[in-house]
């Protein structure tokens, strides 16, 4: 697995990017965190090893714990995908981590939404093309309106276009949501740690229903933004929750 480690001492925290991401979307959200942050990507991402598929959460799930128990971290931050990986490790071993971070959950039952489905459709097909302006209206979407036809907007267009064109995204990870994330949702009600749950309104791709349910089911502290693309409108804030979460 690609891993990058910053800060040092204890705790030992693990960040876990979604769909696509990289290292480099995730150090943002560590960037006031205490201790020692460990970074990396899941297989079929980055330079990361690409094993023969199908893949499912528990696969996910057990690239979350290889890199966790290789670092002694006792907490985790999991953004979208890899908050259903970091559910999944949970369900099986409720006790594994202190405190635990989801960012946009994603749905843990295999329903994705429709726009969620047709927009990993278009950016692996966008890179198998390996056509630079292929790659950058499929990422486009990422970025806020505000912000395209930006510097700032060029500037990470440029870098996710680079990144995707030069390590690629495993097709196999189409097919992730064949089935549940964590096949028993009560089996969550067994973590006993502390859990900081982020969600945001109007979001087409992570329901706010879903981190209401999983806040719910693991009794968690959240927390609703109310506009999309939070990274970009409301980034110090962001950073200042799971800093201060993850900090106590």
């Amino acid at each position: 697995m690609e891993q990058l480690t910053t800060g040092a001492g204890d705790p030992v925290t693990v960040f876990a990017h979604g769909l696509a991401g990289d290292i480099s979307g995730t150090r943002p959200l560590g960037s006031a965190v205490a201790g020692r942050r460990v970074f990396f990507q899941f297989r079929g991402h980055g330079r990361s090893d690409t094993p023969p598929g199908p893949w499912t959460f528990g696969d996910l799930a057990t690239d979350l714990r290889g890199v966790a128990d290789l670092a002694g971290a006792t907490r985790a931050l999991g953004v979208s995908m890899a908050a259903g990986a970091l559910c999944r490790l949970l369900a099986e071993t409720p006790d594994r981590f202190e405190r635990v971070v989801f960012y946009l959950p994603a749905p843990l039952d295999g329903r994705r939404p429709r726009a969620a489905v047709r927009r990993l459709d278009r950016l692996l097909a966008s890179v198998e093309s390996g056509e630079a302006a292929m790659i950058a209206d499929a990422v486009e979407p990422e970025l806020p309106a505000a912000v395209r036809n930006t510097p700032v907007g060029w500037g990470y267009l440029r870098q996710r276009v680079e990144q995707l064109q030069r390590d690629g995204l495993a097709p196999e990870l189409a097919g992730l949501w064949s089935a549940p994330a964590v096949p028993d949702e009560s089996l969550l009600k067994a973590f006993r740690g502390r859990a900081l749950v982020l969600g945001c309104r109007d979001d087409e791709i992570h329901p706010v229903s879903w981190a209401e349910r999983l806040a719910a089911l693991l009794d968690a502290e959240l927390h609703i933004y109310d506009r999309p693309a939070v990274l970009w409108t409301n980034r110090a804030d962001l950073r200042d929750r799971v800093s201060t979460f993850l900090n106590a």
